[in-house]
This record gives structure tokens, sequence and C-alpha cells, in this order.
């Protein structure tokens, strides 16, 4: 009931998830990430454990594929999980049960997986690899967007549309972004009209929060001036007085 994309940047090692369905708050219940270890995306009728158990896995250094293997030998609804990895090296493993609805299934590439069920075609995750391949000099939260309107373009989920999230890791334990479209007539849309006033708003602030190294973090003069400006002063705008 999903469509979704799981990825690492090749350059700086970001991990992240992005993902659209047609029930609500579907950030709350699929991405799981940890960074250093990989990103899980757990889909159709969702096992959250296949998500939770499986950064365990990939943390203590097991691949993509054996940390896919094992979830799924010790999950019994198997037939009807989806699920897409992908570990700190970059190496990708997707599953499609024989019982998820169609059309179902997935696309394993270098350093992502693409996948989806109940959507209008195939049509969804073959545009949404090609985006994936050919954005691959551009950020990873750039190019999850790009991957995520791509598949919406193309159909996406067949009953319609609702949620949308997108969340990544840097190096630290809390996230570079986690944005969420909880309940929308068009959450793609308006999660990339959020994700442009977070790239201007939100990720100078974040870069200067503090972070292990660096206990203390430096918010920028400038950085701290916008965030006590009222929102529709700020660059990119929106929010209220």
């Amino acid at each position: 009931m999903t469509f979704s994309i799981s990825a690492r940047c090749p350059r700086t090692g970001m991990l992240g998830v992005a993902v659209s369905t047609a029930v609500p708050a579907v950030g709350s219940i699929c991405p799981f990430i940890k960074p250093g270890a990989g990103a899980i995306s757990t889909q159709s009728w969702v096992n959250p454990y296949l998500g939770i158990d499986g950064l365990v896995l990939l943390e203590e250094g097991v691949g993509a594929q054996d940390t896919l293997d094992r979830l799924l030998a010790e999950d019994p609804g198997r037939d009807v999980r989806q699920i897409g990895i992908v570990d700190s090296k970059g190496d990708a493993a997707a599953f499609t049960g024989s019982a998820c609805v169609d059309w179902a299934g997935h696309i394993i590439g270098e350093g992502f997986s693409v996948q989806g069920n109940m959507l209008v075609s195939a049509a969804t995750i073959d545009k949404m690899a090609l985006a994936a391949e050919r954005s691959v000099p551009l950020s990873l939260p750039e190019r999850l967007m790009l991957v995520l309107e791509a598949g919406q373009a193309a159909g996406g989920d067949k009953r319609g549309r609702q949620s949308a999230a997108l969340k990544v890791y840097n190096i630290e334990e809390f996230p570079w972004l986690d944005l969420r479209v909880d309940e929308h007539r068009n959450p793609v849309g308006e999660l990339r009209r959020v994700f442009e006033i977070a790239l201007k708003q939100l990720l100078p602030f974040v870069e200067g929060m503090p972070s292990r190294r660096d206990p203390l973090g430096g918010i920028p003069p400038e950085v701290t001036e916008m965030i006590m400006t009222p929102p529709p002063y700020r660059p990119g705008g929106s929010g209220s007085l």
C-alpha cells in the first residue's frame, strides 16, 4: 500500500528513506534508520520489528542481504511483507511477498532499493529507480525527494494519496532531516513545499547543533537572527505571526 526508497549517499555516507502511501502518518511506521548502520523501509502489511530488529543486525555488521534473510526466516507473515534495505556499505536488498497486493515489486540499484505495493502499475517503481540512478550527483535529501516525486508522477498508490515522509541521518544519532506530511490530498507535493522551507530554515540550525565531537555546538549569528525572526519573514517564508 506504499512506495518508497531506502538509500545511502556514496559521498557522505548519509542514509535515508522516503515513502508515501494512502494511509495517515506513514513516517511513523515505515522508515527505520541508524547512522553508520543502514536504512530500512518495512511496508505492505507492516511489521515494524523488521525495521527494529533489522537495524540491530546492520549495526552488528551483518550485510543487507543476510539481514533480510534472517528477518524473513523469523517472520511467519513474510508473504504479506515488503521490505527494502541498504547497509552502511551501500549494498541493498529487497523482498516482496507473494501475497502483497498487486501491483507489487521492487528494484535494487547501486546504493538503493525502491519498492512498492498496491500500485497503479510497475511504472511507479521503474521511474523511481531511474530517478535514483540519474540523481546520484545530488545530495541524498534531494535525491529522495526526486525519487518520491517520480513515483507519484508515474501513478503511485492506486487507492489515492494521503501521507508522505522523508527521513535522513548523517553521522549523528539524531536525524539530519525528519519531515512528515501526515494527512493531505497531495502529500508528495506538500512534502516538497515543506522540504524547501526546511532547507532554508531548519538545516542551518541543525548544522550548528551540538554533536558528539562538539558538545557545545555553534549557531552562527545570522542563523540565530533568522530563527528569532517571525516565520513569514525568514527565507522561504511561510508560517504565521
